[in-house]
């Protein structure tokens, strides 16, 4: 017997909740009023993040998950749909972003990189089709970068697999479309506002104070609106930088 609520919310989830972007598209459906589940390697260290979220009256659970494990993806997905209720939004956003030479590449960076950004989002992308497909409707929003229409020097690795997992999301999009099910693509091509990034990145002050530093505030915004577009003019892919980003 299923343990869903009798009228329940709308549920998203998003895989790979960082402390950036995950977290601020977790915070912005929450407050849209969603069911919000966020799932990470280590779900603990989102206990702060869902305490804060609880405190505002908001919906939220964290799961620990390996996106790269398909028992544990497929038992994520179950537990959700049978306690929580129907997952109306599925958001991919594990990175995985590591540069390297290519001639500092082993096998084993090149294929860990690969299960993270690539072989994780299939395996997310085909458990939400696979509930969806039978409610016919859904969202499913893959995070994309830089990296997922140009390879750079020193991301080889990183780059195949964002390449791959952009080639996954037109495949489904093409697929699941007819389906009523939106499948979509965001790559962004920015800085992101980070600790990693005020700590790193050499024209920071100069940036954030111009306004060139994405805020993963409003990158959420982006998410929230994909998924409540109209059918009839659904996107595929939105291209997110700042004003002053070059091409």
């Amino acid at each position: 017997m299923s343990g869903q609520p009798e009228n329940p919310s709308p549920v998203a989830l998003v895989m790979g909740t960082g402390d950036a972007i995950g977290a601020a598209i977790a915070r912005r459906f929450a407050g849209a009023g969603y069911i919000v589940c966020m799932a990470r390697r280590n779900g603990d260290k989102l206990s702060p993040l869902v305490a804060q979220m609880r405190e505002q009256g908001w919906l939220a659970h964290i799961f620990s998950c390996d996106a790269r494990k398909e028992e544990q993806v497929q038992s994520l997905f179950a537990t959700i749909e049978e306690t929580l209720g129907a997952l109306e939004v599925v958001v991919f956003n594990i990175g995985a972003n590591v540069p390297m030479g290519i001639l500092e590449t082993s096998s084993r960076k090149f294929f860990k990189i690969w299960e993270m950004a690539c072989f994780a989002g299939f395996l997310t992308g085909r458990e939400a089709s696979r509930y969806m497909a039978r409610r016919g409707r859904g969202t499913i929003i893959f995070t994309g970068a830089t990296a997922s229409v140009k390879g750079s020097a020193g991301f080889a690795a990183f780059a195949s697999a964002k390449h791959g997992l952009r080639a996954l999301a037109q495949s489904m999009a093409r697929e699941l479309g007819p389906r009523n099910i939106h499948v979509a693509h965001v790559v962004i091509d920015a800085a992101v506002e980070t600790d990693w990034i005020r700590q790193n990145h050499p024209d920071y002050e100069k940036l954030a104070a111009r306004d060139g530093i994405v805020q993963p505030d409003d990158l959420a915004e982006n998410y929230l609106m994909l998924h409540r577009q109209p059918r009839n003019a659904w996107t595929f892919e939105l291209d997110c930088r700042p004003w002053v980003e070059k091409w």
